[in-house]
Order: structure tokens, then C-alpha cells, then sequence
């Protein structure tokens, strides 16, 4: 399926916000895809398709996710927006024609998940770092991105946990995992 073909299915599924946020990664999947030498029509197409079922009602997510075989942990059941990425997985895979690389880094892009392959860091990081997000940080994240891509992982890791801990809110087991694997595995 071609890009505009995924943007217009995108474009039904999401609202006008969520929409123009799906298209806000896509644009920095490209810059960041450009900037490692990483296929620029995969990393657009990821990040497209990112959200695509952001909007599925919560209270519907945890049926969607079991109906579909998606194994759904307790955190899941009491959160479920975080089913958004591993419903998006499947969703993009069975629904998109996406391989199961574009569909890991689909399900990758809100928890984390170990051994992070390179797209599944472009997208987690262009979710965090797109124009229209406004953090005062994006610039020290590029930053790190120019030095080295983990660095870069590794701090958005270090900010979701401490928001969690501020919180006082859950936190998910995946991004402990994934945080754990990066520090013992990454190009740090």
C-alpha cells in the first residue's frame, strides 16, 4: 500500500488533532530517516500509521486487543490506552500489508520494548520530538540524536519513567525491560 493510500485510511480513523499529529512523526520520521541513511518511505509510512487506533474507545481496546489474540497484561487492563500500539500492530499488519518490522516499531513507540531495532528508535523518538509537541527539551534530544541514536532512546526512557514516578501512576514492565537491555546492549 502506497503512502497515500495509508493516509487516507489514516484520515478516517483519526480526528483532526490526532491526524495532524500522525502527520507532525511522519514528517520527523523523514528528517530522522534522512539524517541515519534509513529507508525514508518505510519511516514515513510508520509514522503515519503510528496511532492508527489512538481513538478506539478505551473501554472497547481491551476487547478489540483479546478478540484479536493480543495478550493483555493487568497494567493494560487498568491503562488501556497503552493497547493503542499493539493493537496498532496488528491493526497495520493484517489490515495494511505492513511487515512485522514496521508493525514491532508500531507497537514499540509508547512502552518501548526490548532489543529495539532501528526504526522502532526513529519512531520512538519522532513520536516524542515532533514539531507540534512543543517539549523545551526537543532540542538537547536532537542533540543527542546528532551524537548518538541510544542516547537519545535511553533519555526519553529516563523522562517516561521519571514522569510516572511524579505521577505516582504505573509504569509499564516493557519500558523497564527495554530500558534495562539498551543500557546493557546500546552504543551508549
Amino acid at each position: 500500500m502506497n503512502l497515500e493510500e495509508i493516509d487516507q485510511i489514516i484520515k478516517t480513523k483519526l480526528s483532526e488533532k490526532r491526524y495532524f499529529h500522525s502527520r507532525c512523526v511522519m514528517e520527523r520520521c523523514e528528517e530522522i530517516a534522512k539524517q541515519l541513511n534509513f529507508d525514508v518511505e518505510i519511516a514515513k509510512k510508520v509514522g503515519l500509521a503510528h496511532d492508527i487506533a489512538k481513538e478506539i474507545p478505551n473501554e472497547q481496546k481491551v476487547e478489540y486487543a483479546e478478540n484479536c489474540g493480543i495478550i493483555v497484561d493487568e497494567i493494560e487492563k487498568e491503562n488501556p490506552t497503552l493497547l493503542h500500539a499493539k493493537i496498532g500492530e496488528y491493526i497495520v499488519i493484517n489490515e495494511l500489508g505492513f511487515t512485522k518490522e514496521m508493525g514491532r516499531a508500531i507497537r514499540a513507540h509508547t512502552t518501548g520494548i526490548e532489543n529495539m531495532d532501528l526504526l522502532a528508535k526513529i519512531l520512538f523518538i519522532a513520536d516524542r520530538t515532533s514539531k507540534e509537541r512543543g517539549f523545551e527539551d526537543i532540542d538537547y534530544i536532537n542533540d543527542l540524536l546528532k551524537e548518538n541514536i541510544d542516547k537519545a532512546v535511553l533519555y526519553i526512557f529516563d523522562k517516561k519513567i521519571m514522569l510516572q514516578i511524579e505521577k505516582k501512576a504505573q509504569m509499564h514492565p516493557e519500558t523497564i525491560t527495554a530500558r534495562n537491555w539498551l543500557l546493557k546492549n546500546g552504543n551508549l
